[in-house]
């Protein structure tokens, strides 16, 4: 018997059945383990491009929302100012109409102080009138108890009348 190597027949077939055998236990293994560990590194691979492409997606969907967002904003500055307006119109269409009312107010003040002095006036004016009739009938009370006669009587009457000015006695 011949060596090889150094090496005896029998080691040198352990060695190639041992080698043969790995080898079908690689091919056997590599069929059932390595076989599942690619399709789960695929399925990885393709989940991670999506979450890429859902990502590039997002980004551009939320340039877009940024976009409605400003222009929104924008809108929204212009409404306020429109409505800033409108209320600084109202207001000052409410100060007009107090202004007004308070000018009525005022000019109704006024005539009504007005129309109670001439009642003043005239309950003055009536008083006085009554105070003369009051020292006339005085007068002629004197004029009957002295008895004097009717020329100094009609003197004291006019004399009476001019005092008290004919307009006083007439109104």
């Amino acid at each position: 018997m011949e060596r090889l190597f150094n090496l005896d027949a029998q080691l040198l077939f352990d060695a190639c059945v041992m080698a043969l055998s790995m080898l079908v236990m690689f091919t056997f293994l590599s069929y059932l383990l390595f076989k599942p560990v690619r399709k789960l590194l695929e399925d990885r691979k393709q989940r991670v491009a999506d979450e890429q492409e859902s990502a590039k997606n997002d980004r551009k969907e939320a340039a877009v929302y940024k976009e409605e967002y400003e222009q929104k904003l924008k809108e929204i500055d212009k409404e306020a100012q429109a409505i800033l307006s409108e209320a600084r119109k109202k207001a000052m269409k409410t100060e007009n109409e107090i202004v007004a009312e308070a000018k009525e107010e005022a000019a109704r003040i006024i005539t009504r102080a007005n129309n109670e002095i001439e009642l003043e006036r005239k309950r003055a004016l009536d008083d006085m009138k009554q105070e003369m009739i009051a020292i006339a009938s005085a007068m002629a009370g004197k004029i009957v108890a002295a008895s004097i006669d009717t020329s100094v009587q009609d003197e004291l009457i006019e004399e009476t009348l001019k005092e008290m000015g004919e307009q006083t006695w007439l109104s």
